[in-house]
């Protein structure tokens, strides 16, 4: 049986920050969804993750030109429109909360809750894995896990809220 594993980090620290970044992002897109209908707030997040790695990548490619004086040679565009998707796909995870809670007949808020209940976790997750290998103290850790997952909980206390 084949194991799926929720990826933290990532091959470098931008995707690593990107990853972070996206589910902040799309936990704040469901914030401000109206109680319309599920997939309906699933499309707003994906497309709104989109619009902003778009946005991401041509602000790099953009800038890349203005620092360096001339136009960004082609291996440097390609690099720049293949990388960062992990602003997109570290979302995925709530997204499917999302539409599998939904789908077994709960509220919607019931199921945008819990999708940023575990937008939360996963950067509490993040916040305790950038201690990994000795370079935190546990304490250190501790705060860092906490500071990570206060992003989530005002998302949450925001959308109890608003709604």
């Amino acid at each position: 049986m084949a194991r799926t594993r929720i990826r933290l980090t990532h091959e470098t620290a931008e995707a690593t920050a990107s990853g972070i970044y996206g589910i902040i992002v799309g936990a704040a897109v469901l914030v401000t969804a109206h109680k319309v209908a599920a997939w309906r707030e699933v499309l707003a997040v994906v497309v709104t993750l989109i619009v902003y790695w778009v946005a991401e990548r041509y602000a790099r490619i953009v800038a890349d030109r203005i620092h360096e004086g001339h136009r960004p040679a082609w291996h440097v565009v390609r690099e720049q429109l293949t990388s960062g998707w992990e602003i997109i796909t570290a979302s995925l995870v709530p997204l499917v909360v999302l539409i599998v809670v939904r789908a077994s007949g709960a509220a919607l808020l019931t199921a945008e809750i819990l999708s940023l209940t575990t937008s939360t976790l996963l950067l509490c997750l993040a916040g305790w894995r950038i201690g990994s290998g000795g370079r935190l103290t546990t304490g250190e850790r501790i705060v860092s896990t906490v500071v990570a997952g206060a992003f989530g909980i005002a998302l949450i206390l925001l959308k109890t809220l608003l709604h």
